[in-house]
């Protein structure tokens, strides 16, 4: 899977562009210094951006000095480590401040956040590792920004880097000096900004997207928060999973620590779960679309199970799960068949299997299928931890993707 030679195509067609740009403006409300999750003055987040990074990165590329930052930040991989003195100064004081928490983290609340994730790994791993990344296909912007950015030529290496961040923000210390949610957070904040540096330099991304020259605004980078807590939390309540209320505030507080160190202004972040599914059905339901790119990234994920050997992840299973967790609108979209087995099983049965599983429920489907169903669970999460087996260094791109010069 690692020939990918996918991420966007030529023109956007006059229909995509202005539906797009037709989509309901965002109303949230940017941070004040010390302001806490949902306050703030309101701004324009489809024309705001990281304006520090950026700017730092941006000398980076221009005296080439990527991969002498790359080497450097190789050897950072714990929260607490001190950062390598070869990085140059303004970058390494930047990084340092973007690292330490923001002053309303809540540790109290990370600490359930760990009970949460515990209770719940197996079903995060499957969400994390495919409703959220599946839904990826169909944000328009997210798309086209892989498509034709390096991680449309390497998606496999991206998908492990995604799998990353899941994986460091469910860890017993992710935050804490010895975790590397802070180090994947912040490496992935700076590769953000050098997507924005790259990206404008290619014909086809300026010709694709003539409305949003520099990717990745504020705006976006809220609509890709929503695709990962907001709909874990939806499927979740949909499979009627029970959740401690403490454990599901801690699960919030730690994705909306997650956005501040990935450089979301503070006052965008939604402040509880009404305020996140309020936002979500602005920002991120009326964009979920289509697009050649994002068919072509749609397609490389269903054989994420084909290329790891994991029999019951297979297109049929994986299609029909896209149908099941996404619906039939997002499956079309994607051009997914139908498939005459499992769209069936998984409707009928799927839920029964949960209540057994959580102990709800004493009987109600036969022993095969709930077996099949904890496989494909456990298969998930072998597909999510394998992407973890290997060192994972997250580092700035050197081209975007270059089959699309």
């Amino acid at each position: 899977m690692e020939d990918l030679t996918r991420r966007r195509v030529l023109q956007v067609g006059a229909g995509t562009g202005a539906a797009l740009l037709a989509a309901p403006a965002f109303g949230w409300t940017s941070a004040l210094a010390g302001a806490s999750p949902g306050t703030g003055p309101t701004i324009d987040a489809k024309h705001t951006w990281d304006d520090e990074p950026d700017e730092l990165i941006a000398d980076i590329y221009r005296h080439r000095d990527v991969t002498k930052v790359n080497t450097a930040l190789r050897g950072w991989t714990k929260n607490g480590q001190t950062l390598p003195k070869s990085l140059p100064a303004d970058l390494r004081m930047f990084i340092d401040q973007a690292r330490e928490l923001p002053d309303w983290a809540d540790r109290g609340k990370l600490a359930d956040a760990v009970t949460f994730n515990q209770k719940r790994g197996t079903y995060l791993g499957a969400l994390y590792g495919f409703a959220s990344g599946m839904m990826s296909a169909v944000i328009p912007h997210e798309a086209m920004v892989v498509y034709y950015s390096r991680g449309g030529a390497a998606l496999k290496d991206r998908i492990s880097k995604t799998a990353k961040l899941g994986y460091d923000i469910g860890s017993l210390n992710a935050y804490q000096d010895g975790g590397e949610m802070a180090v994947t957070c912040v490496k992935t904040r700076l590769i953000h900004s050098a997507v924005r540096h790259l990206l404008p330099q290619q014909h086809q991304w300026s010709s694709r997207m003539p409305y949003q020259e520099t990717p990745i605004t504020q705006a976006d980078q809220m609509v890709t928060w929503h695709s990962l807590p907001t709909t874990v939390m939806r499927m979740l309540k949909r499979w009627q999973v029970p959740i401690d209320p403490a454990e599901s505030a801690g699960f919030l507080h730690s994705w909306q620590v997650a956005g501040h160190m990935l450089g979301i202004q503070d006052g965008l972040i939604p402040a509880t779960w009404a305020d996140s599914e309020a936002q979500a059905k602005i920002a991120l339901d009326p964009v979920l679309k289509g697009t050649t790119e994002g068919r072509k990234l749609a397609d490389m994920l269903l054989d994420l199970g084909f290329n790891l050997d994991l029999t019951l992840l297979s297109r049929g299973v994986l299609g029909a799960l896209t149908r099941f967790m996404l619906g039939d609108r997002i499956a079309n979209e994607l051009r997914i068949p139908r498939e005459p087995v499992w769209d069936p099983l998984l409707e009928t049965a799927w839920g029964p299997f949960i209540l057994v599983r959580e102990g709800i429920l004493q009987a109600g489907m036969p022993k095969e299928a709930y077996w099949t169903f904890d496989e494909i669970l456990r298969q998930f999460v072998l597909l999510y931890i394998s992407e973890l087996r290997m060192p994972i260094s997250i580092e700035l791109p050197y081209t975007n993707n270059p089959h699309y010069k």
